[in-house]
């Protein structure tokens, strides 16, 4: 396929032209009186071809706004493409396309697809994206806005199936807990596959994560436990380091000496009292742990 290598086309200032237009007409209107009342019929040799020549050519002007472009065609040939923002005078007979040269915004749908587990979860994303290369945006593509929103889904499908949902054991990255490393590595793929179309991706985001319905509840319940285990884990590694110092400190300051089975009680008793869910019910004992 024939890539299109866009360039910068020929044009002249409107308001030049503009007042030699106005100074045509004005020649043309007089010739046209003079030919009345002096009766010269030759002088329409030169009336009609130059009316003629002034009505086709005032369909040159045009305007481009700023951040706006013009694709220029002449008989079906790639002339050159106007960027500049101004008024401006071209070949009458060259066709021009307009193509916004503006930020855009592609909301995606949500869309089911599984991720690295194979698990259902429902994704959108957002992609903020310009066209750059006019010339490539109308001749290289069919339709790039359509180009973009297809190419985007296809990307975010993509992505998908690259990350799990949430982080496992051994894993570093996910959908979840690594937005920024996800939507860097969107935008790259999504500026790969919208390349030939002329159109940079600017930004790229995940706007919408969940799992799907189906697995919605099993899957709240399976974090729910991780969250319960790690918080035991913790409450259970603060308590060992509370018992180890309460110790050490009835060591160092002889408040009292205790043998390894006191310390066996002691311990089985503070750790009872620090990692149980319930408040701990103080027992009076008036004999002794041998008795």
């Amino acid at each position: 396929m024939e890539t299109i290598t866009e360039r910068s086309a020929k044009k002249t200032n409107g308001f030049l032209i503009l007042v030699l237009f106005i100074l045509l007409f004005a020649a043309d209107f007089l010739l046209f009186l003079t030919a009345i009342k002096q009766h010269m019929p030759q002088l329409a040799w030169i009336i009609i071809p130059l009316t003629i020549f002034l009505s086709v050519s005032i369909n040159g002007f045009f305007i481009i706004q700023p951040n706006d472009s013009r694709v220029l065609l002449l008989f079906g040939k790639y002339k050159g493409t106007v960027k500049d923002s101004g008024f401006w005078w071209i070949n009458p007979f060259i066709k021009g396309r307009r193509v916004s040269l503006r930020i855009r915004n592609f909301n995606s749908e949500k869309i089911k697809v599984n991720d690295l587990h194979g698990n259902p979860i429902e994704i959108a994303a957002v992609v903020v994206w310009r066209v750059v290369s006019s010339a490539r945006a109308v001749f290289d593509v069919e339709n790039y806005e359509q180009f973009v929103a297809i190419q985007s889904e296809t990307a975010i499908r993509s992505l998908a199936s690259e990350y799990p949902y949430d982080t496992n054991e051994g894993e570093k990255e996910s959908l979840r807990s690594s937005p920024t490393e996800v939507a860097e590595n969107l935008r790259k793929q999504l500026q790969q596959r919208l390349e030939i179309s002329g159109v940079e991706v600017v930004e790229a985001r995940i706007t919408h994560l969940a799992y799907a319905q189906e697995i919605a509840q099993a899957m709240l319940r399976r974090q729910q436990a991780q969250a319960i285990v790690a918080a035991r884990f913790k409450i259970v590694e603060g308590a060992v380091g509370m018992v180890q110092q309460a110790l050490q400190s009835l060591s160092e300051q002889k408040i009292i000496n205790l043998d390894e089975e006191r310390k066996a009680q002691m311990v089985n008793n503070l750790m009872v009292a620090l990692v149980a869910d319930r408040e701990a019910q103080p027992v009076i004992n008036t004999g002794t742990i041998y008795q």
